[in-house]
């Protein structure tokens, strides 16, 4: 039998370390996976996306993808203005709480006291704020938007209000049931004017935008900015064309949908909800709080706060809401059991629900939804 030195053993093992060492492949950081999964929804020369995750202060992922303006091919940054759709309408559920803690209001408030001129004033005896703050008024949407696109082109909150004052009936007893209203929170937005005697976009401003330090996030008031923010896009075909103000009814009725932020600052705007920099703790907890009318009757149960709405995703609760307006799609997640933050504004549609199941399971895979850091 061959004898082989010991040196050549000592080489051929070497040698085979080695070559398993340059078979392996490189780890893939969690960032880059994110990464990876969202250069897949939004490419660089077209409407896209900023996107941020955190948990407590450890940014897990922050990128942005695509343009903000396919005229001027201004690319979307972490500071780009969105319109944030619904989002907006946990802001004036906000205003309305500061009101409260003021002493200048009630949510038990019927709407006959601020609408007297309501047509049928049974109905308004019978809804109050904390139903339009927690879409279970039953009042009816009886506004001819389809009939009528052109006014609603430009109609404000007033407008939007207004024929749901002529309402003669309710579709369902208030608090039975859960049916969402835009114009509910127009009715809000009025009735923080009326209790602070300023415009209620200035009320937000001075109450919780300042204080947050949230000082380049504005609100429509009639036309929204020409220039400093994103502009929405929808697909048609091989093109992408602009929906938002002026081609999009009703979206200048800001108390449902007028907020202009930026993923850096509703970084900040959650930050100061938790740190209770403009509203008590216990209004904080309040909102945070799925609210249980006595006389529910639907066979769902309640899922929503004052105004957000709280939920179980694959185990895990979530605080959030989702924003769709013209072309903006929108989405805010807060998941206090592990004190993650999701945030992706964008100026086009994109798969909402599938992207945030993803964002999930990549999340799971490292082991971040099982403890708070």
């Amino acid at each position: 039998m061959m004898k082989v030195k010991n040196h050549t053993i000592t080489f051929l093992v070497c040698s085979f370390v080695l070559l398993l060492a340059s078979c392996r492949q490189p780890e893939v950081s969690l960032a880059d996976r994110f990464d990876q999964y969202f250069s897949g929804i939004f490419s660089n020369n077209e409407p896209g996306a900023s996107v941020v995750i955190l948990q407590g202060d450890q940014v897990l992922f922050k990128k942005s993808y695509g343009l903000a303006d396919l005229n001027t091919r201004e690319p979307v940054t972490s500071s780009t203005l969105f319109n944030l759709g619904s989002i907006s309408k946990t802001f004036v559920a906000y205003g309305i709480l500061i009101l409260r803690e003021q002493g200048k209001l009630s949510v038990y408030d019927p709407l006959s006291r601020y609408f007297p001129e309501f047509r049928n004033r049974a109905i308004a005896d019978q809804v109050t704020i904390r139903h339009l703050l927690t879409h279970t008024s039953g009042l009816p949407d009886l506004r001819k938007v389809k009939e009528d696109s052109v006014f609603y082109l430009t109609a404000r909150d007033e407008e939007n209000w207004a024929p749901i004052l002529q309402a003669d009936k309710l579709n369902f007893t208030p608090g039975e049931h859960y049916e969402y209203s835009n114009p509910a929170f127009n009715a809000l937005a009025l009735i923080i004017e009326k209790k602070s005697g300023v415009k209620w976009q200035q009320y937000i401003q001075d109450n919780i935008l300042i204080p947050a330090d949230m000082m380049k996030s504005t609100i429509t008031d009639g036309p929204h900015p020409e220039s400093g923010v994103a502009h929405a896009y929808v697909r048609s075909g091989e093109q992408w064309k602009e929906k938002d103000y002026g081609e999009e009814p009703t979206f200048a009725a800001a108390g449902n949908g007028g907020v202009w932020s930026s993923v850096d600052e509703l970084i900040l705007y959650e930050k100061a909800i938790r740190e209770f920099r403009f509203a008590r703790p216990e209004t904080i907890a309040a909102s945070r709080t799925v609210d249980k009318p006595l006389n529910w009757k639907a066979d769902d149960q309640p899922f929503i706060g004052w105004s957000w709405f709280i939920e179980k995703v694959n185990g895990i609760k979530t605080i959030g809401h989702t924003g769709t307006q013209g072309g903006f799609f929108c989405h805010y997640v807060y998941m206090p059991e592990t004190d993650v933050l999701y945030i992706v504004l964008a100026n086009r549609e994109y798969p909402r629900e599938e992207t945030f199941a993803r964002v999930l399971q990549l999340l799971d895979q490292a082991a971040l939804l099982n403890k708070k850091r």
